[in-house]
C-alpha cells in the first residue's frame, strides 16, 4: 500500500517514519525546501528519540521518500493523511484549519483515483464534514472518501507511542474507508492493541476529550500540591495513595509548574471554543485553562519574591523545554517565568542550560546567557533553577558545586529532590512546589 503524508512536522515526520517501519510505501510532503533536503539526508528538524535511525533505516530501505511535490505521488497514493498544522486562531483561539482545507482544494484539484483521505491532524467536530463539502464543490466526492484517525503521541516517546498505543482511534462514515484503514493498523494486532471503529464526528472528539481531561489531571494535582504547601501535608503520600486507587491512576499526579508544549494548551482552548460554538459552557476545561496561566505567575511571583529577599542577582535556570526528550519550548513554564523575571527585575543575570533546547529557546531572543556545559553553567551562580525534568538533573553533585556558587538557593519546580536532605546540610535554601 501506498501511502502519502502531507506534513512533516512532529506528527508527520513520526507517523511516515512508523507506517513505512510497518512495510508501506510512503512520501512525506513539506512546502520547505531545505527542511525535505535535509530529510532526504535523514537530518531531524526536531529531536526525538529514536527517531533519527528509524528514519535513516526507512530510507535505506526504500519505504521512505521525502518530497515538495505531492502532484506526482497523488494518483499513486491508496491514502493521504493531512498533517498540516492547526495552531490557535489569533484573537478567539478555534483551530485554524486553513492549512487542512487548503491541502483538500490542492488535492482535489489533481485527483482521478479513489483514495481515503485522512485527517491525522487534531481536528474540531466537523472539520470531516467541512472537507466532504469542499470534495463535493470539486465533484470529487465519488474518488475521495474522508475518514479520521487521531493521533495520542507523546513528545519524547513519540516512537513507543505509535508502535506500541494504548488504542487507535478510526473515525469512518463508510466501510471503504473503514477497512483500509483497519488494514494499515494489522501490524498492531499481534500486539492485540485495541482499535476502536467509531465516525469521523466521535473520532475527532476524542482527540479533543481526551486531552482536556488529561490537563484537568494535572490542573487538578498542582491546585492539591499548593494546598499541601500551604497546610505542611505530604504531596507525595497524597500522589501515591492515589495512584494506587486503579480507578484514578497514577499517571499525570506530579506536581509541577503547569502544562505546557503543543497540544494541552492549544487543544483544551479549543475545546472551549467549540464547546460555545454550540450555546454550551464547558466549565471545568474554562477554569482548568484560567488555573493553568495562574499557576505560573504564582510561581513567577513567588520566585521574585525570594529573589529579592535573598539579594539574588544571578540565576541559573536547568531546563528550558517544556518536559524532558524533547526540543519544544512551545508554552514552556521556564521560558514564562524567565520572561517574567526579565521583566519584573531589571538588573537581574540569567542563565540557562539544557541538554537539546537551547537552539529553540535562542529564537526567542531573550537576553539570558546559555550553557552547554552543566558543571562550568553553575560557576558564580546563586540561585538554581529546576524547571525541567532532565535525568541529567536528577543526579547533581551539590557538594561538588557547593563551592562553585556564590550563594546557595535552589527552586525545584519539579519536586525532584524533596527528600534529599543533604542538600539543606549542605547549607543550600531549598524551596519547592510542597516545601516553604
Amino acid at each position: 500500500m501506498n501511502i502519502l503524508i502531507i506534513g512533516t512536522g512532529y506528527v508527520g515526520l513520526v507517523s511516515g517514519a512508523c507506517f513505512s517501519e510497518f512495510g508501506f510505501k510512503v512520501t512525506c510532503i513539506d512546502h520547505d525546501k531545505s527542511k525535505i533536503k535535509n530529510l532526504k539526508k535523514s537530518i531531524i528538524p526536531i529531536y526525538e528519540p529514536g527517531l533519527n535511525d528509524l528514519v535513516k533505516k526507512n530510507i535505506d530501505n526504500k519505504n521512505l521518500n521525502f518530497d515538495t511535490n505531492a502532484n506526482k505521488y497523488l494518483n499513486k497514493s491508496d491514502c493521504i493523511f493531512l498533517a498540516v498544522g492547526t495552531p490557535s486562531r489569533r484573537g478567539d483561539g478555534h483551530a485554524d484549519l486553513k492549512f487542512v482545507f487548503k491541502a483538500v482544494e490542492q488535492i482535489c484539484l489533481r485527483i482521478n483515483k479513489k483514495i481515503v483521505l485522512v485527517t491525522k491532524s487534531t481536528v474540531p467536530v466537523g472539520t470531516a464534514k467541512k472537507i466532504k463539502n469542499i470534495i463535493k464543490k470539486y465533484k470529487k466526492d465519488e474518488l475521495i472518501t474522508v475518514a479520521s484517525n487521531p493521533e495520542f503521541l507523546r513528545e519524547g516517546s513519540a516512537i513507543n507511542d505509535f508502535l506500541r498505543p494504548d488504542r487507535v482511534v478510526i473515525g469512518t462514515n463508510d466501510e471503504y474507508s473503514r477497512l483500509l484503514l483497519n488494514s494499515l493498523y494489522k501490524p498492531l494486532n499481534i500486539r492485540q492493541v485495541p482499535i476502536v471503529n467509531t465516525d469521523t464526528e466521535t473520532s475527532e472528539l476524542i482527540k479533543y476529550a481526551s486531552n482536556s481531561f488529561l490537563a484537568t489531571k494535572i490542573t487538578f494535582i498542582n491546585e492539591i500540591s499548593v494546598f499541601c504547601k500551604k497546610t505542611g501535608t505530604n504531596i507525595g503520600d497524597v500522589t501515591r495513595a492515589m495512584g494506587l486507587d486503579k480507578r484514578i491512576g497514577s499517571k499525570f499526579l506530579h506536581p509541577g509548574p503547569g502544562y505546557g508544549g503543543s497540544c494541552f494548551p492549544k487543544d483544551t482552548l479549543a475545546m472551549s471554543k467549540i464547546f460555545k460554538d454550540h450555546k454550551i459552557k464547558f466549565n471545568i476545561v474554562d477554569s482548568v485553562i484560567k488555573t493553568n496561566d495562574k499557576i505560573k505567575e504564582n510561581l513567577s511571583a513567588e520566585i521574585l519574591k525570594i529573589i529579592k529577599a535573598n539579594k539574588i542577582s544571578k540565576v541559573l535556570f536547568l531546563g528550558l523545554s517544556f518536559k524532558p526528550e524533547t526540543d519544544d519550548i512551545r508554552e514552556s513554564s521556564s521560558i514564562f517565568i524567565i520572561k517574567y523575571l526579565l521583566k519584573k527585575h531589571k538588573n537581574l543575570s540569567i542563565s540557562a542550560h539544557d541538554p537539546v533546547a537551547i537552539p529553540n529557546a535562542k529564537k526567542e531572543k531573550l537576553n539570558i546567557k546559555y550553557h552547554f556545559d552543566l558543571n562550568k553553567s553553575f560557576e558564580s551562580q546563586q540561585m538554581v533553577i529546576i524547571g525541567t525534568e532532565w535525568n541529567i538533573y536528577r543526579s547533581i553533585n551539590f557538594k561538588n558545586l557547593f563551592s562553585q556558587m556564590s550563594s546557595h538557593v535552589i527552586y525545584d519546580l519539579r519536586n525532584i529532590y524533596i527528600h534529599d536532605k543533604e542538600i539543606v546540610k549542605l547549607g543550600f535554601k531549598y524551596y519547592s512546589l510542597s516545601s516553604k
